[in-house]
């Protein structure tokens, strides 16, 4: 009987684990802890991000992109934003979670963000990361709001 509460025990974890495995799953990711929200602003306009892109509460140079854009980031949102969403974003800007309005697209579904997979180092990506998660606020919807 022990050797099978064992199985039952292991075979429980295993499929937990598998909920979260696999290569394309989240789980694991992690940034270095050290973005630095100041470096992320300045490596945000170096790499002329606001010429299509304006960010809750930043002083930048006003979005310049074609056609007419700006995309917000940041401000109020009512779940967290991960860093994993934030560097697929910036890494893999056409992936297909539908988080782009359609004037951004172009045809077959190809964003107009430029891929910076290799236009970027680890630590600006890092430190832009912290940059705009500094800019984003979790808040619950007034339907949500507890007495």
């Amino acid at each position: 009987m022990r050797e099978c509460s064992k199985l039952v025990a292991i075979t429980a974890l295993l499929a937990l684990g598998a909920c979260n495995s696999g290569r394309h799953s989240s789980a694991g990711f992690r940034l270095p802890p050290d973005g630095d929200i100041e470096r992320g602003k300045a490596a945000f306009v170096a790499l002329g991000c606001p010429a299509c892109h304006e960010v809750s509460g930043v002083d930048l140079p006003r979005p310049t992109g074609q056609p007419p854009l700006p995309v917000f980031l940041g401000g109020e949102v009512t779940n967290e934003i991960t860093d994993g969403y934030l560097v697929t974003s910036v890494i893999y800007p056409s992936y297909g979670d539908g988080h782009y309005r359609k004037e951004h697209i172009v045809s077959g579904g190809i964003t107009h963000m430029p891929n910076y997979a290799d236009k970027m180092t680890v630590r600006q990506l890092t430190d832009i990361t912290a940059f705009l998660q500094s800019r984003y606020r979790v808040e619950l919807p007034s339907r949500y709001t507890y007495y």
